[in-house]
């Protein structure tokens, strides 16, 4: 059974998508978009650019980000901002997107015809508050779907947010919880996802028992650095709820630890790597795609290393539907791992594939 670690469904971004006010919404995307691995182009032309236009230089934060480009949704994938009169685009989603947004079906269509059994539907908040979408994906295909939640990462301590951790759970029925460290942006990076303020979120979430999606970065320095602070955080969490299940969004990033084709990690981070409650999503061709073809051999090389140094318990595979298609098919963000990593055994496949992942989060669909 092949199930997918990370998808999503999402209403069309032209409204406030579950947010308070739309204004929020295009903050969350705009915030996101000024680290992509799309593209940004000129829109009279098709140039290429290569310069931060989203935000001003030395302030990472939301009080950073430019409110004199006009950002807003446009067709087709793209995101559009004006500067100095001159209008631009991110490819952030495929080409064939003429609508930003994707509904269950559209997921159900791609699973169909790429042999995806099941999908893990995630819930960044620049996809907007999808709580109740995924419940409702969840509920209505239970042998497709399985959904997680998500409250305002840095606020998740208020006890607006607490009730919605308890709405999501025992009310939606969702099966875990996504949750992202770039929110701390929206307030400054005045605490972190470990100041004893969120001391009663974390206490909830362990007695749900719950896997936690988490998405590492490396803010607020956007550096090696900051990564590796962000990890030493998370090993806090890691020894203080031993019982509660951990699967890192993206998995390592390459770029610090990757480089030259070969993993060479810190003690500290290859100590909380391989805790025993801690998983690794392997999904390259999101992040990498714009720079590797397919079938992504240094991807597979990387692969390979993970599970010598790790074990293969530790790997689940993840796609990031539909915005990997910006750089391949949904079958080729699978096929990489499953017709070409030759080195794996049908096993190990299987294990990455699929057992890891409904260990992680009990998934037991009907038909399985």
């Amino acid at each position: 059974m092949i199930v997918d670690s990370h998808a999503h469904v999402f209403e069309n971004w032209h409204d406030n998508c579950g947010h308070q006010r739309k204004e929020d919404h295009l903050k969350y995307i705009q915030k996101i978009l000024t680290r992509p691995a799309a593209g940004v182009f000129r829109a009279r032309d098709g140039a290429p650019v290569d310069t931060p236009l989203l935000f001003r230089e030395g302030d990472n934060t939301w009080g950073g980000l430019r409110d004199d480009i006009c950002f807003r949704i446009g067709t087709y994938g793209r995101m559009f901002f004006s500067v100095e009169g001159e209008d631009y685009f991110i490819q952030y989603y495929p080409v064939s997107m003429a609508e930003i947004q994707a509904p269950p079906d559209l997921m159900l269509a791609q699973m169909a015809y790429s042999g995806v059994d099941h999908c893990i539907l995630q819930a960044g908040p620049n996809y907007g508050r999808v709580n109740d979408l995924n419940a409702y994906a969840q509920n209505a295909y239970p042998d497709k779907f399985t959904g997680l939640f998500a409250v305002d990462d840095a606020k998740a301590y208020e006890s607006r947010w607490l009730d919605e951790v308890d709405r999501a759970y025992h009310s939606l029925k969702l099966s875990g919880l996504y949750y992202a460290l770039e929110s701390f942006s929206r307030y400054g990076f005045k605490w972190t996802f470990t100041d004893s303020r969120m001391d009663p979120f974390w206490e909830l979430i362990a007695s749900l028992d719950v896997p936690v999606f988490i998405e590492i970065n490396a803010s607020p320095t956007y550096d090696r650095a900051g990564y590796i602070a962000n990890i030493e955080r998370l090993d806090i969490l890691l020894t203080r709820f031993p019982d509660m299940r951990w699967l890192m969004v993206m998995g390592p990033p390459v770029a610090y630890f990757g480089k030259n084709g070969n993993w060479v990690f810190p003690d500290i981070v290859e100590k909380v790597y391989g805790r025993d409650n801690f998983q690794f999503e392997i999904m390259f061709p999101i992040n990498l795609g714009g720079l590797w073809d397919y079938p992504y051999p240094e991807a597979q090389t990387l692969i390979r290393g993970l599970r010598d140094k790790f074990g293969v318990e530790k790997l689940i595979w993840g796609s990031d539907m539909p915005n990997v298609e910006r750089f391949c098919t949904y079958r080729q963000s699978l096929d990489y791992v499953r017709r070409y990593c030759s080195f794996l055994s049908e096993e190990e496949k299987e294990k990455i594939l699929g057992t890891n992942l409904m260990d992680l989060c009990r998934i037991h669909p009907p038909n399985y």
